[in-house]
């Protein structure tokens, strides 16, 4: 098993599952086109089909090297997960989970580091970004109650109730067409409006999106500096290895130890 062992971790045998993974992309892509399905089907499922029995491959000789040890790492069971969408018969009823072979691409991420950790740095972010969800929210519901009483008479389209004074609001908050499509025309009503909506804007669009960057950015980092379940496991089992050679030198002192006080045992060893 250790050979086998190094072999999955090698960097060759990465790279080749890596390759393996974009050809698939390739003839995935190349199945959506009538005419080269029509010419190149055959060509293209079989091609297919010998990607996946290699991926399912990869996958059975993980499973056997690791056992139980697969599942401490999540990319792990992801790919699993994968890989077993990827294997169910094609009927009517589960056409759907045929389509979504096409999520087999998406091991390029448990096999680039660095895409690893881009994407545990937006999990990682999540727990932050849910308390600025809930500011936004708590905007928003502000500022939609309040644009409601103030422009629902003149402007019942934009701001007739609480849903589409959010709706307009969110058009706002993007900056898409703010201006001509809902600003100046409330402005030329209500000269003041830009009292309501400038704060808005910088509330939203400039304070707390840049609030969603910041926590992302900081999650990132905070994802370089900590070592990933392989690099984990592997130091631990060099851990293991140090304290057993310890354990041995200990032994192998006292067992000397024993013998300077004893001379017959010295004469011994």
């Amino acid at each position: 098993m250790p050979f086998f062992r190094r072999l999955l971790e090698s960097n060759r045998f990465e790279t080749a599952i890596t390759v393996l993974i974009l050809l698939n992309a390739l003839t995935l892509g190349l199945e959506t086109s009538p005419v080269l399905w029509a010419r190149y089907g055959s060509l293209l499922y079989a091609i297919d089909h010998t990607l996946l029995a290699i991926f399912v491959l990869e996958i059975l000789a993980r499973l056997a090297v690791y056992r139980s040890r697969f599942f401490h790492d999540p990319w792990r069971v992801f790919d699993l997960l994968v890989i077993a969408i990827s294997i169910v018969p094609a009927t009517e009823t589960v056409s759907i989970l045929r389509a979504m072979r096409v999520l087999r691409l998406f091991r390029l991420i448990s096999v680039v580091p660095s895409m690893r950790r881009v994407v545990g740095g937006l999990f990682s972010a999540l727990p932050g970004m849910g308390s600025i969800f809930l500011l936004l929210g708590l905007v928003f519901y502000v500022s939609s109650v309040a644009a409601t009483k103030l422009f629902a008479t003149d402007f019942p389209e934009l701001f007739g109730n609480i849903g589409k004074s959010a709706f307009t609001l969110f058009q706002v908050m993007t900056l898409e067409g703010w201006t001509g499509d809902v600003v100046r025309p409330v402005m030329a009503l209500h000269p003041l409006a830009w009292v309501f909506f400038i704060p808005f804007i910088v509330a939203t669009s400039f304070t707390v999106l840049n609030l969603f960057i910041g926590i992302i950015v900081s999650s990132m980092q905070a994802e370089h500096e900590i070592p990933s379940a392989g690099d984990q496991e592997d130091l631990k089992e060099s851990q293991d290895l140090i304290l057993a050679e310890l354990r041995e030198l200990r032994s192998e002192v006292a067992a000397l130890r024993r013998a300077s006080a004893n001379p017959e045992m010295l004469g011994q060893l």
